[in-house]
């Protein structure tokens, strides 16, 4: 059934932080049915888009990134960036296969910017990583970036120049099935992210201006939990909580706020639906430094998707989704009334986001108070849990391997972060070749989550393909093998914004 919903070079590290640092420089102002899923041809091999750039006219998109200014409730006005006069971006709504191309210009007041697909196995020089895969397009310039729309899956766009995706520049990308793998009635696109009112600073200035750089007891530790206050405008603050209800700690930028869809948990943003109907639900974290569990009042959820990849259906009551993670649930519409869908930090430090699921018909009902059942008990879904319906590359021994240490945020040094022992750029790339089976494992020596992103690629962890997996803190471990098969010079990252920034990457390069 189809959904209802409308179309809505390489630098030295020096090189590296100055770009960054200047890009902010201009800131300071102001029960689902699955279908068609085990067919051979969706082996994981042949999911990326390898293929030349579809023959037929592409559908074509504009997006401006310049300066907004944008209400997020009543009396909280943000200045800040964004994409065609509005934050979060426009959604990009295609056919799975379509040819897309889209052109970029930069009305950013004197600093270049790039677009990032994330999730999408885009040609190598459509990735939009500044000093890897493209030069930024300089202010007052324009670049097209154009691929073939494949394949099917919730994504999102953002600029991956310095520290400008925590001003907003973001949004949606939605590539809908040519045949669905799940049976809805409705759908809802819902963009999950940290607002911050200032300029993004570097941890190095959080450090420094806010004393948070405790990160030897950090988020989870006594010293978070003593120092988990807002550190005001100028400084950070650390966390105490956890990833998959585990711990993690550390110095995150001072949030103002939470929100779904660029609205403030006093003013939510609202979806209708209808008694008896199965809702889609893409939730997307584009976020720079939250992660979220999120349940809905008086419903649970059935998961179908991850990362835009399909799963055999679990439902669960709540889910833990890190930056960069992409969850589709179903949800049935068996409870008339007007419910919260919660996004909490796995902290618990601040003030949840949150959106209002509300009945047709329901329009005099009151919203039901407090936190769902949800994030208070009942199941959380756990990777352990999710399956691939499409068929995984056989196991086998590795071509290659690569052994990973993540650290950093120690007393000492607080402001660095590391991945097996190097900061990006100064790092060595991690070599490759084309048709290897290749495997990298992490080990997570720091007392903060990791969700760690790659460019270009799917890769199977456990039994599903992913492109952005957590790494609990505290020893914890995570390992994903891919297939080399998308040449080019590729981004690995953690997607916490603020440790990418502070060296927390390498590059998987083909040789």
């Amino acid at each position: 059934m189809a959904p209802s919903l409308p179309t809505r070079s390489t630098t030295d590290r020096r090189t590296f932080l100055r770009s960054g640092t200047a890009a902010l420089a201009g800131l300071a102002v102001g029960g689902p049915l699955l279908a068609g899923c085990r067919d051979a041809d969706r082996a994981a091999a042949a999911l990326p888009a390898r293929r030349p750039v579809a023959d037929g006219p592409a559908r074509e998109v504009r997006l401006v990134a310049g300066p907004v200014e944008v209400e997020l409730a009543p009396g909280r006005v943000w200045r800040t960036w964004g994409y065609n006069g509005q934050y979060p971006g426009p959604e990009i709504r295609v056919r799975e296969g379509e040819r897309l191309r889209v052109t970029v210009e930069n009305d950013l007041p004197g600093v270049g910017t790039t677009v990032h697909w994330h999730g999408v196995p885009v040609p190598n020089p459509m990735d939009g990583v500044p000093g890897l895969t493209q030069e930024p397009i300089p202010p007052g310039g324009r670049t097209v970036y154009e691929f073939e729309a494949t394949p099917s899956g919730s994504y999102m766009y953002h600029s991956h120049q310095g520290l400008q995706l925590d001003r907003g520049l973001l949004g949606p990308l939605v590539v809908e099935e040519t045949t669905p793998h799940v049976e809805y009635d409705r759908e809802h696109v819902l963009v999950l992210d940290d607002v911050l009112m200032d300029a993004p600073r570097p941890l190095s200035e959080l450090v420094e201006d806010g004393d948070g750089g405790m990160g030897m007891m950090g988020r989870g530790g006594m010293m978070g939990r003593m120092r988990g206050r807002d550190r005001g405008q100028g400084g950070g603050r650390e966390r105490g909580g956890g990833m998959m209800d585990g711990m993690t700690g550390g110095v995150v930028p001072p949030y103002a706020g939470l929100a779904v869809n660029g609205r403030l948990p006093e003013a939510p943003a609202e979806f209708e639906v209808r008694r008896g109907e199965r809702v889609r639900l893409r939730l997307i974290n584009p976020g720079g430094a939250t992660t979220y569990r999120v349940a809905m009042g008086g419903h649970r959820m059935t998961v179908t998707h991850t990362d835009g990849r399909p799963v055999e259906p679990v439902t669960v009551d709540r889910l833990t989704i890190g930056m960069g993670e992409r969850y589709d649930v179903v949800v049935e519409a068996d409870n008339p009334g007007v419910w919260p869908l919660v996004a909490a930090t796995v902290e618990g430090d601040s003030a949840p986001a949150r959106a209002v699921l509300r009945y047709a018909g329901a329009a005099g009902s009151s919203l039901r108070d407090g936190l769902p059942e949800g994030l208070q008990g009942g199941r959380a879904l756990r990777y352990g849990d999710l399956q691939s319906v499409e068929t995984l590359p056989a196991e086998g021994a590795p071509d290659r391997t690569f052994d990973l240490r993540l650290s950093g945020g120690m007393m000492m040094a607080p402001d660095v972060w590391t991945m097996g022992g190097e900061a990006y750029p100064d790092a060595a790339p991690l070599e490759v070749r084309e048709g290897e089976r290749v495997r990298v494992d992490m080990s997570n020596m720091s007392m903060m989550l990791h969700p760690m992103h790659l460019h270009g690629h799917f890769f199977r962890t456990g039994n599903v393909l992913k492109d952005t997996v957590q790494v609990a803190p505290h020893m914890g471990r995570a390992s994903f093998e891919f297939v080399a098969d998308n040449p080019g010079r590729w981004f690995f990252h953690c997607h916490n914004l603020y440790h990418l920034h502070a060296g927390m990457a390498r590059e998987v390069r083909y040789v």
